[in-house]
């Protein structure tokens, strides 16, 4: 292994990830006009995780968690964003393996199958890591819809029923923090944000 051919190799990985700065989601920022984009929300779900540990169901390894999420939207560089209430087909999971797959190529020796696997692990959401992680990843978006206005859930026409079904696997990762989101969910229906 050659460190300084290894060290290009990791600086071109970086330079290409800044891509995810370029996809923009389908929510805003607490406070913004704008849209946030896929690497906000890498950060942003990491902190979560990171400050929502304690309430997770099981015992979890927060490293893997945030390694996890830091990788889980690589795969939007090449697939663009969908919203969450989109049908998740098999080509679409295919075309975000493929992207993630592109881009991790670019890394060193094993690196890409080390973070291949986390992704798969992510996306098969079976281990408790996985499930607290896709529980996590669902917070930043009702947290803006929820301080928003419901501004994505009016836009794309999402309904009551809709958000609650998709986001009660927020349970499997943390029962806790779905019981909190549940009460302002039903709260922001209340509100006229869902219909």
């Amino acid at each position: 292994m050659n460190a300084l051919q290894d060290i290009t190799q990791i600086l071109d990985f970086i330079v290409e990830v800044e891509k995810l700065k370029a996809v923009l989601r389908k929510t805003r920022p607490v406070g913004l006009d704008r849209y946030e984009n896929s690497a906000e929300h890498s950060w942003h779900v990491c902190l979560a995780a990171l400050m929502l540990r304690e309430f997770a169901n099981k015992d979890i390894d927060i490293d893997k968690v945030i390694r996890m999420l830091l990788i889980h939207d690589l795969g939007e560089i090449d697939a663009g964003d969908q919203i969450v209430y989109a049908e998740h087909t098999e080509s679409r999971y295919q075309e975000e393996r493929a992207g993630v797959m592109r881009v991790l190529a670019i890394l060193p020796g094993n690196m890409a199958e080390e973070y291949l696997a986390l992704w798969e692990e992510f996306e098969a959401g079976e281990s408790a890591e996985s499930r607290y992680a896709r529980a996590i990843d669902r917070v930043p978006p009702l947290l803006h819809n929820l301080y928003g206005g419901g501004h994505s859930w009016k836009e794309n026409n999402i309904s009551r029923t809709r958000v609650l079904e998709l986001n009660s696997r927020i349970a499997l990762g943390s029962e806790l923090l779905w019981q909190v989101l549940q009460e302002q969910l039903e709260q922001a229906a209340a509100d006229g944000l869902l219909r």
